[in-house]
Parts: structure tokens; C-alpha cells; sequence
């Protein structure tokens, strides 16, 4: 069973060692565990719906509590303090397109708005319910999760956009092709997620973001459905699929979705190599991302984030060796841990990492086999299970991305780690903040940076810590020249920073275009722009 206020199953839990608790001591200080609200609390804080009845929907209280939030830190913090704005007045379960139709046009007769919701996972408040006069209905496409077609000769699959990463890729598995969209929620978040937050998986280097899988779909709008046809390419003017792309529910629900697949790999090895300071690795993950070969996925770990991934793995002989051998070999303090791997075809996946190697050696890069390469592979789901860890020991973990070509990349990650360490100076708290390139293109790469602070006992302190927090970085993104989001989409945390991005133009571009399909602002309202209602 899922955690009704944290991430993932029950059962689950990352496992912090003790080091890690002295480790986190040493940096920021001992944690401050709140007291959190109970299942029972929360119930009591739930007014009856507004909504009639409808066969389609569910309105009991619980029910309406699982989708009152998604992930992200503001999430968290309410709901496990019992502060949550607002919550749906009704839950819909649809199971087609049909259904998905008849479900709008009760929310219009009803006067509704209407939040679409996949996996719950969106950590930037796409799924957090606004507090109106008008009644909220969220739309839980779970039961949409089918694979309709597979035309092997095009290699396009045709899914209902609610079938979560796991069940897609078994289904593809089975007729031997992959998508290989692996992003870290991938355990959980959706198909139409991810084309509605423009998501990056783990192998996008190889594969492409979902924009390069998106071939085409089938959106319901208020306004009737709209046809996304899946064309090897066109120049009939703009592209009604890149609306889609990223639009946040803000256009309406997708309900069909066709993605470009792969052949399954005949071989998939991730190997690692560290770096005696970032300039190094700087340089030869630039060389690598503009080398042309084709390999799998590469992630850079910076100092910082490097020295915490060792901290908080399980001590053993076998970590000091290596840190014992690295140093000799002049990866000490400020080294970088790189994972580089190759996916494909035997023969092609030998030449990608023969000629990687030879890159990375030119740049005193010291390689360490694949043993890294495969515990990461092994844990890299679970890494989002640390929060409810932390949280526990009295700490908050959150993350925030960019991206800025190659000649910003080094200040850009000061920047917004020296935002972040001085946020909360004047309350007299630290910040432990580490970073690593996550996603890599010709032109520049992704920076994807994770901080943990400590939590006070009162929800009302959490919440302005982490506005503090995230008001700091944010302002240090957009300073820099950086995407708001390179990964994360907009939800509510992003927002005030969108239009410095898009400018005055572009967001009026972006308001016709939704009003084109949603006049009377049903879907998703406060996402993307702040609405007049």
C-alpha cells in the first residue's frame, strides 16, 4: 500500500545508515522531528462535497484526501502537518476516452474545475487543489493503462496515457521493444505525465526526452477532442503536439498517446570513473556530449554531491581501498564521480565505451569498473524513499534543476549553491546543498541540484524555510541565464518565474492558447499563469 503522506509503498524504505545521521549532524546540525497528523486528524478536516452524484465518481472523504497533493516539499509539508489548502470534492476513475468526455461535460455542467492526475508524483504542484468558490473534481486516469496498438513496421505504440512506467514497459518487453523513459519517478508517474510536464528520463542521451518519443495522441478539451496525428515529420505550421507537450492539464486530458519505441538492447553496462576536481570533468563530459558517440547515459556528480554519495553508502573495506587508491592517485577531496554507460547493440555499446574511456583517460579521469555502475542501476528507484528517511530524522530534502549552455555551466552551479547555503543565514541555519549533471546535449547540460535543510516543529516555519529556499535559487536560476525547469515543468512553484523566460508575448501566447480550448478555465487553473477567477 502506498504512503497516504510521503513517497512510495509502506513497506519500503531507503535505509540511512548511521553515518549518514552523523554525517547530516556534522554539516547542518541534529534534526527536529515534527509531530505529524494522524489519518483520523486529516479526515476531520475534510468538508462534504459539493459535487452531485455520478457513477463515474467517488466522493468519500479518504479518497478525496490521497489526491489533495502530489510531491513536492510544499506538499509534503501540509499534509503531514495538517495544513492542506483545499480538497477535491470528488475523485473521477474514467477507463477510455468516452468516458474522459462525459466527465468534462459534468464538470461544465457543475460548474467544476478539473484537476488530471496520474501518479501523484509531480514534485513542483501540478496536483495541488486551489482554493475556490467553484467545486474541484480530480480526474485519476489510472484505469487507463492498456497498450492499443503496436505497428512493429513504423515502431510506434499506441497506450492509454494512464499506464505508469512499469506496466508500459512490460507490456513493450513482451513484444520485444522498450521506450526507455526511466525518470526517477518512473515506478509510478504516467505516460501522460510526462508529456504533460515535458519529462527527462534517465537515458535520454540515448533515447531522447519525451518530446523525441511523442509521436502524436489524442487530447479531450473542453472544447471536443483534439487529434494529434503521428507523422514521421511535417511543416503544416506550428505543431499541435509540441501545445500538448508541456501543457500541464492546462489544455485538457490525454487520453491516447503514440511513442517512438526501441528494439530491447542487447547489452546495457554503466561504468564509473573519478575525476580529481570539477574542472576536469567539466571539460571531458563536455567533450563526450559533443563527441557524437552513441552512448547511453551520462551523470556527473560534482564535490559535493560526490562525497555524500560516499557518505551515506554502507562503510565497508572494499570504500576505503578505493578512496584510499583515488587519493593516491590524485582524486581526493574535490574528486567527481562520473557514470557513463552504453545501451544498444553489442558491438556498438564496446565501440561507445572504448572511445569514452579514451576521453576520459586524456582528462586524468581514473576509471573503477562497473560495480558503481550497477548499485546505481540497482537503487536508482528507491533514491526518492530518502525523504521519508529524513523527514524521520528531523530533516527536509527537496531538488531543483536548470539548464544553460556549456559556458555557464560551472557559475551557474555556484550560483545556485551559494543561493541556497546563505537562504536561511539570518535564522542561524545550514543548508547542505550538493549537485551533478544529469541530462547532456551538444549545446549544454542539465543541473540538478538536491539540498537538505532541518525541519522546525511547526508546519507554518517549514513552509517559509522552504519558500525562502526555493525563492533563493529560483532568483539565482533566472540571474544565470537558465530554464526555469528542465525536467520538473512549472506546477505552482515555478510560476512567478515563467514569464522572465517566455516574456510578455509568449505568455499571452500561451493564455490564447489554452482559452482556445477552455473559455470558461475548468482545467487546472493556477498552472502555467495565474488566472483571473
Amino acid at each position: 500500500m502506498r504512503r497516504w503522506n510521503g513517497w512510495g509503498e509502506e513497506t519500503v524504505n531507503y535505509g540511512v545508515t548511521e553515518g549518514a545521521r552523523v554525517f547530516l549532524a556534522e554539516r547542518i546540525g541534529p534534526g527536529h522531528v515534527p509531530q505529524d497528523v494522524s489519518p483520523e486528524d486529516m479526515r476531520a478536516l475534510v468538508p462534504p462535497s459539493c459535487l452531485k452524484e455520478h457513477p463515474l465518481i467517488r466522493t468519500d472523504i479518504w479518497e478525496r484526501v490521497l489526491h489533495s497533493t502530489g510531491q513536492s516539499q510544499a506538499d509534503w509539508i501540509n499534509i503531514r502537518g495538517g495544513r492542506v489548502p483545499a480538497f477535491p470534492d470528488g475523485v473521477a476513475y474514467p477507463r477510455n476516452g468516452g468516458e474522459v468526455r462525459e466527465i468534462l461535460t459534468f464538470a461544465r455542467q457543475a460548474g467544476a474545475v478539473v484537476i488530471p492526475y496520474g501518479g501523484g508524483t509531480s514534485v513542483v504542484g501540478h496536483l495541488t487543489v486551489p482554493l475556490l468558490e467553484r467545486p474541484v473534481l480530480t480526474v485519476d486516469v489510472s484505469g487507463m493503462n492498456a497498450l492499443l496498438d503496436l505497428d512493429e513496421r513504423s515502431r510506434l505504440a499506441t497506450f492509454q496515457a494512464g499506464v505508469r512506467g512499469p506496466d508500459l514497459e512490460a507490456a513493450l518487453s513482451k513484444r520485444g521493444y522498450t521506450l526507455g523513459h526511466y525518470p526517477q519517478s518512473f515506478e509510478y508517474s504516467t505516460l501522460g505525465g510526462w508529456v504533460a510536464a515535458r519529462s527527462a528520463g534517465q537515458y535520454s542521451f540515448h533515447y531522447g526526452k519525451i518530446e523525441r518519443l511523442l509521436a502524436g495522441g489524442v487530447l479531450e478539451t473542453p472544447r471536443g477532442t483534439l487529434i494529434l496525428p503521428a507523422v514521421p515529420a511535417s511543416a503544416a505550421g506550428p505543431d499541435l503536439r509540441e501545445m500538448a507537450l508541456g501543457s500541464e492539464g492546462r489544455l485538457g486530458i490525454m487520453t491516447e498517446a503514440v511513442v517512438r519505441v526501441s528494439p530491447l538492447p542487447e547489452k546495457e553496462v554503466i561504468k564509473a570513473a573519478f575525476f580529481p576536481d570539477a574542472n576536469m570533468a567539466y571539460a571531458a563530459v563536455r567533450e563526450l556530449a559533443q563527441s557524437g558517440l552513441p552512448l547511453g547515459m551520462l551523470r556527473l556528480s560534482l564535490p559535493e554531491e560526490t562525497e555524500t554519495t560516499l557518505r551515506l553508502s554502507d562503510p565497508s573495506r572494499a570504500l576505503a581501498a578505493l578512496e584510499k587508491w583515488l587519493k593516491w592517485r590524485g582524486a581526493g577531496e574535490d574528486k567527481c564521480l562520473l557514470l557513463y554507460g552504453g545501451i544498444g547493440r553489442e558491438r556498438t555499446v564496446n565501440f561507445a565505451l572504448n572511445e569514452a574511456w579514451s576521453i576520459i583517460k586524456k582528462h586524468h579521469g581514473q576509471g573503477v569498473g562497473t560495480a558503481i555502475g550497477k548499485a546505481w542501476r540497482n537503487n536508482r528507484f528507491r533514491l526518492p524513499y530518502i525523504r521519508n528517511d529524513l523527514w524521520e530524522m528531523g530533516y527536509a530534502a527537496d531538488t531543483l534543476e536548470t539548464a544553460v549552455n556549456w559556458l555557464k555551466v560551472p557559475a551557474t552551479v555556484e550560483k545556485i549553491q551559494a543561493s541556497l547555503r546563505e537562504a536561511l543565514r539570518q535564522e542561524n541555519e545550514k543548508v547542505h546543498v550538493f549537485t551533478h549533471l544529469s541530462h547532456f546535449y551538444a549545446q549544454g547540460a542539465s543541473i540538478y541540484t538536491s539540498y537538505v535543510f532541518r525541519l522546525a516543529l511547526l508546519p507554518e516555519e517549514n513552509i517559509a524555510r522552504w519558500l525562502r529556499l526555493k525563492r533563493a535559487a529560483s532568483e539565482a536560476i533566472v540571474q544565470a541565464g537558465g530554464t526555469i525547469s528542465h525536467q520538473h515543468g512549472v506546477g505552482l512553484d515555478h510560476l512567478p518565474y515563467l514569464s522572465a523566460e517566455k516574456g510578455t508575448r509568449g505568455m499571452e501566447m500561451i493564455r490564447s492558447v489554452c482559452r482556445a480550448v477552455d473559455p470558461e478555465v475548468m482545467m487546472n487553473p493556477g498552472k502555467l499563469f495565474v488566472d483571473g477567477l
